[in-house]
């Protein structure tokens, strides 16, 4: 008989465990605990009655997310109304771990739920004995399954914003505050130290970053002239105190200081001073982290008050949630319990003390413009979380609303509705937000014709190369042709030269021109040729010829074997007629 049916969520799917033997009273005991470790006796009291499986790693996210927000998903409603006799007479009654989901689930289906005692240690285990329990799953399966979903549910809850992240803002006025408790350490050791040497600085130079400047400046008292006194009058800015600390050298109490121990104060000094640098660069970041997260709280009350406020809550959300009055005596919480458990007067400021306007009211004021400036940073501070575009606007007016109230404490003029504020407010943000939507549409757009450029220019650029390629193709061609023209001719010249005969000068000059004149029209370049006057000119310009030829590797080839031409025959009948 069963008396009992146990949900369990696992990584894998919803499971439902049928309880045949439970006791309610003996469950509780050593013996009847250790029982629950050995598998054989627990699958006597537990059996597996239904199993869902989810169908991917989005849906398993899906339903662990209804889970802890305790919602019933569709997916676990469809599973108990199909295994769970949710009619009748005896009507089921389901033992689930988590009291939220159970709330959910029994007004969902109108169930008796149990939670606690006994369902906790069955859960415990079926924890322990899952994978055992159902047919098909491996231990390794189940754990890398877990592993999976636990990931991917971590990776979800954890919105993270790198532009609004508030986890650097707490660092910083960590990191801030440590920085000046240092800072103050250090100079102080450098005091004492270049005191001995020069005492009478301290009396002048009040300032902790600008005596450690100071000492490394001087260095050793004795060798400070009036060339120096420019460089001193630029650190303190001031002609006086530089003529002060000029005199007080010539005439000083110290003791003289050796050349090695001047060496590790001016090294100490300069670490102490590159701290205070750092300092302003760190307090610089902390201003402009603060604009990108909370514009408005830091319009309010400034940027390292609400930096405090936000570091002792823990996070931007956290101080969104809380009321005014927490906001109210936030860091006073020791002196808050002290008043509680004497039954004293309980404290009327926390860290909103370090604020100008608490300071600037009257002792009697305090208590009341604390209060309402604890309510208008709490709405400073919703309006930064929730807002989706940081603007300053509200947290400005919030400023002259506390402004107001302040002149109203002093001089009793009446300030301004809450409501019309507001009103001007929301109009001057819609304004602002039209603004940087206007810009950053314009960013856009700009973007956009930088891609559309670069892409015009590299296709251009494509195509540009190619046509280099084949302009650089077209003038190699070009290059070789007159090179094969030259050849020729030279090859011509050559020929003609060596088939000069011993004959008559005007008789042997014809047969190249001709020649020459058939060579180039079989080749289809048209070459002119002068034909010269006497033959003493011809003779003149092949040796010009042959000169530049020398340069050049020419095989000419030898006169026997050029053929004979028919002009020449037709001369050889002529004589023999003759």
């Amino acid at each position: 008989m069963v008396l009992l049916h146990v949900l369990f969520e696992h990584a894998a799917g919803y499971a439902l465990f049928a309880v045949k033997e439970v006791e309610e009273i003996g469950m509780l005991l050593p013996q009847v605990e250790e029982s629950v470790l050995s598998i054989g006796k627990f699958n006597s009291m537990v059996s597996l009655a239904a199993f869902f499986p989810f169908k991917s790693a989005q849906a398993a996210l899906e339903n662990i997310n209804a889970i802890s927000e305790g919602v019933v998903h569709a997916d676990l409603k469809l599973f108990l109304e199909t295994n769970l006799a949710l009619s009748g007479k005896k009507k089921a009654s389901l033992g689930v771990s988590d009291a939220k989901i159970g709330a959910a689930l029994q007004e969902e289906l109108n169930i008796s739920i149990q939670t606690g005692g006994v369902v906790a240690e069955i859960t415990r285990g079926i924890r322990l004995h899952f994978h055992s329990l159902v047919k098909g799953l491996t231990s390794l399966a189940a754990s890398k399954a877990q592993l999976g979903l636990g990931h991917s549910y971590s990776r979800a809850k954890v919105k993270f914003n790198v532009n609004r992240a508030d986890n650097m803002i707490i660092q910083s006025i960590a990191l801030l505050d440590q920085l000046d408790k240092d800072i103050n350490t250090f100079s102080m050791r450098v005091r004492e130290w270049y005191g001995y040497h020069f005492p009478e600085l301290i009396k002048i130079v009040s300032e902790n970053s600008m005596y450690c400047r100071m000492a490394q400046l001087i260095g050793n008292r004795k060798e400070l002239t009036e060339e120096k006194l420019e460089s001193l009058e630029e650190v303190v800015m001031d002609s006086a105190k530089a003529q002060a600390i000029l005199e007080a050298s010539r005439s000083s109490m110290g003791m003289d200081i050796s050349p090695i121990d001047l060496i590790n104060i001016e090294r100490f000094s300069n670490r102490v001073v590159s701290l205070a640098a750092y300092r302003q660069g760190l307090q610089e970041y902390l201003r402009s982290k603060m604009s990108q997260v909370a514009p408005n709280l830091a319009a309010l009350i400034g940027e390292v008050v609400g930096a405090r406020l936000i570091s002792h809550a823990g996070s931007l959300t956290n101080l969104a949630k809380y009321p005014a009055s927490t906001v109210q005596i936030l860091g006073a919480e020791k002196a808050l319990f002290r008043a509680l458990k004497t039954r004293g007067n309980t404290p009327k400021y926390g860290l909103i003390f370090h604020s100008t306007f608490i300071g600037r009211a009257a002792a009697k004021n305090k208590g009341r413009i604390s209060r309402y400036l604890a309510n208008k940073c709490t709405i400073a501070s919703r309006i930064d979380c929730f807002s989706e575009l940081p603007t300053s606007v509200f947290g400005d007016k919030l400023r002259e609303q506390v402004e107001e109230r302040l002149s109203f404490y002093e001089t009793g003029d009446v300030p301004r509705k809450n409501v019309d504020v507001m009103k001007e407010a929301v109009k001057e943000a819609s304004d602002v937000a039209a603004e940087l939507k206007r810009k950053l549409e314009k960013k856009e757009k700009k973007r956009l014709k930088r891609e559309k450029k670069l892409k015009k220019l590299e296709t251009n650029g494509e195509a540009n190369s190619d046509a280099e390629a084949e302009a650089a193709e077209a003038e190699n061609g070009a290059e070789e042709t007159p090179a094969k023209k030259k050849k020729k001719r030279k090859s011509e010249a050559l020929e003609a030269v060596a088939e000069q005969p011993e004959g008559n000068g005007m008789e042997q000059a014809d047969p190249p021109k001709k020649k020459k004149k058939r060579k180039s029209d079989a080749d289809g370049v048209e070459v002119k040729m002068e034909e010269p006057e006497d033959n003493a000119t011809e003779q003149e310009e092949l040796p010009k010829k042959k000169k530049k030829l020398k340069t050049e590797k020419v095989d000419a080839e030898p006169a026997t074997e050029t053929p004979e031409m028919p002009v020449s025959g037709k001369k050889k009948k002529k004589k023999a007629a003759e």
